[in-house]
């Protein structure tokens, strides 16, 4: 398959690579406070690193929606040659907090800066051409779940569509496939949008998603054909979209054959 990966990684047995540094760690966070799940973040930061931050070119802006802690993009800029700059918006304070933390202790203040406000009010202001994402994928009914923000709409897509839509030139998203990605990839391809490179992984349920709530919700959406996973695990990948242009090859269908094969 062109330039598309499939990571049969097992990713429970792997363990974020961020260097030790001596300077102490902020105080601890539970996981309904900040984002937790070191498989998850692994990954992105792999995707990051493989079809964003290796390939930009000199000085390049990259707009984040939902910093987190910070981990995966950190990961990524210690491991490629990345000169420009990402502007990551996260609401939490906390998370902003632990992240700022942290990309201090990295002495990467030059190239990773915080915003502690709304994505949707400010990333025009950067003029970024890159936009890079793990959105809010849980589905749910409504956003009364371990940790509200990360609801991602009735369909778990919601946030998701609504980032294809703010016109950025490149945009890497994760796009899980028990959140309606079938849709999601349609709303792409209608916003002008072609999947240029994706890399998947086999991900079990986790603390989130195993949520009693969450899970029959996801149960309900796979009956209607809006969920895909078997008992042990569901596909999470890392997808490239770039607007079309002529001659490129669009790597949809391909995609949707992968993530829904469960």
């Amino acid at each position: 398959m062109k330039k598309a990966v499939l990571n049969a990684v097992k990713l429970n047995s792997l363990k974020p690579s961020l260097p030790r540094i001596g300077s102490p760690e902020l105080k601890s966070y539970s996981p309904d406070d900040v984002f937790f799940c070191p498989e998850e973040s692994q990954f992105y930061s792999q995707c990051l690193e493989k079809m964003v931050l290796s390939r930009c070119e000199a000085f390049e802006q990259v707009i984040e929606f939902g910093t987190g802690d910070g981990t995966p993009v950190i990961s990524g800029l210690l491991k490629t040659r990345f000169a420009g700059t990402i502007h990551g918006y996260e609401l939490s304070h906390s998370a902003c907090e632990v992240a700022q933390n942290r990309i201090e202790q990295y002495q990467l203040t030059d190239k990773y800066k915080i915003h502690n406000h709304c994505f949707f009010e400010g990333y025009k202001a950067t003029g970024a051409d890159y936009l890079i994402a793990n959105p809010p994928y849980i589905p749910a009914p409504d956003n009364s779940i371990y940790m509200p923000a990360l609801h991602g709409g009735v369909d778990g897509a919601t946030i998701t569509n609504k980032l294809l839509s703010v016109g950025c030139q490149t945009v890497l998203l994760m796009i899980s496939a028990y959140s309606n990605p079938v849709e999601t990839i349609q709303h792409a391809i209608d916003e002008g949008y072609s999947v240029v490179d994706f890399m998947v992984t086999p991900l079990q349920f986790g603390y989130y998603s195993s949520e009693p709530k969450v899970r029959d919700w996801i149960t309900k959406l796979r009956e209607e054909n809006k969920a895909f996973y078997s008992s042990n695990i569901y596909f999470l990948a890392g997808v490239l979209f770039q607007h079309k242009s002529a001659g490129e090859t669009d790597l949809s269908t391909e995609l949707i054959k992968v993530i829904t094969a469960l």
